[in-house]
């Protein structure tokens, strides 16, 4: 019975051992980078979810860089992936998209924005879908908006300069959101009995973390919110589709036209991951730049100075002078200071 025991036992460590080098030794057909794979299957992932609280470039990347070169190997959250700070190799890799090379995603993140979202689309379609979106921000469609721009964010300044703290972050993006939400969808959040912006809030605070999804977790909120926010575009698109209106007011009713002719190479579901990914791009990413904007010039004066100096416009050749530090618009009637 010992023997047995003991080379079962003796099994169990080999194969163990095994798995254990073919994870921190992954084959390939030509020659790694550098790096760790970390803890089998957990791999460096906590390291990489570690808090950043500096300006500079994340810890995490920084040794790795110091230690491997700006080209090296990890494992996040059960995945193998090379990681490249080498920005001519990742110009080569962009230029080489759709030919060479193709864009992937983790199936996580396949999950939260859908199995039909741009990023995992590809050849015509994914073309297709890139001019499709050119026509709310292609030049021509921003220098348009430049009125309501400022119109929403006069209007969201003078709220926030009658109180006496402002969580700036969450300001800006409410405010973004009031704007690209009535651009998009013709959202208006006093009119409408569904709070998209909160369900949007859930979605994000559960965006960047462990993959797990075990109600109680972050990820598994996220993945809840996303399904509530998927449901409200459904019913917009079902009714816009009832009682479609008569002139264009916003990017969806652009969608609802194309969905309408018979050669189009565009579905529903195509459709409604593109309206997701939209609305979330246009007021998350957006309302971080600007935060950290704000940040940088209220910490340096002398920048600030130079952005508040009257100065000729590239674009209409006037002069404008502006302290709004959201947005430095175009002005037709102004003059030169």
């Amino acid at each position: 019975m010992w023997p047995v025991g003991i080379c079962i036992a003796a099994l169990f460590v080999v194969s163990v051992t095994h798995w254990v080098y073919r994870w921190k030794n992954p084959e390939c057909n030509g020659t790694l980078p550098p790096g760790s794979m970390g803890w089998p299957l957990l791999g460096e992932t906590l390291e990489f979810f570690a808090t950043n609280r500096t300006w500079d470039t994340p810890p995490f990347i920084k040794k790795r860089i110091e230690r491997y070169g700006s080209i090296f190997r990890t494992s996040l959250v059960g995945l193998q992936v090379i990681v490249s700070t080498d920005s001519e190799f990742n110009y080569m890799v962009f230029q080489q998209e759709g030919q060479s090379l193709e864009s992937w995603y983790p199936e996580s993140l396949t999950k939260i924005f859908g199995t039909r979202n741009l990023g995992s689309l590809h050849g015509n379609l994914h073309k297709f879908l890139k001019n499709m979106i050119l026509t709310i921000v292609s030049p021509e469609s921003l220098k348009k908006m430049f009125s309501d721009i400022e119109s929403v964010a006069t209007k969201n300044m003078k709220g926030w300069a009658s109180k006496e703290t402002v969580e700036m972050k969450t300001a800006v993006a409410d405010m973004i959101f009031e704007l690209m939400g009535k651009k998009l969808i013709s959202y208006d959040q006093e009119k409408s009995s569904e709070n998209l912006r909160e369900n949007f809030g859930a979605f994000i605070q559960g965006l960047i973390t462990f993959p797990l999804d075990i109600p109680g977790t972050a990820f598994h909120k996220c993945l809840q919110g996303r399904k509530r926010v998927m449901k409200i575009l459904e019913n917009m698109l079902k009714e816009r589709r009832a009682k479609p209106n008569i002139v264009k007011t916003d990017f969806f009713d652009y969608v609802i036209e194309e969905l309408k002719q018979d050669d189009t190479i565009l579905t529903e579901e195509v459709a409604l991951d593109l309206m997701f990914a939209l609305l979330f791009a246009n007021f998350e990413t957006t309302s971080q730049a600007i935060t950290v904007a704000i940040k940088l010039l209220s910490d340096n004066p002398r920048a600030l100075k130079e952005l508040t100096v009257c100065k000729e416009c590239k674009i209409c050749d006037k002069y404008f002078c502006s302290t709004n530090l959201l947005v430095i618009l175009c002005r037709k009637n102004t003059r030169k200071s």
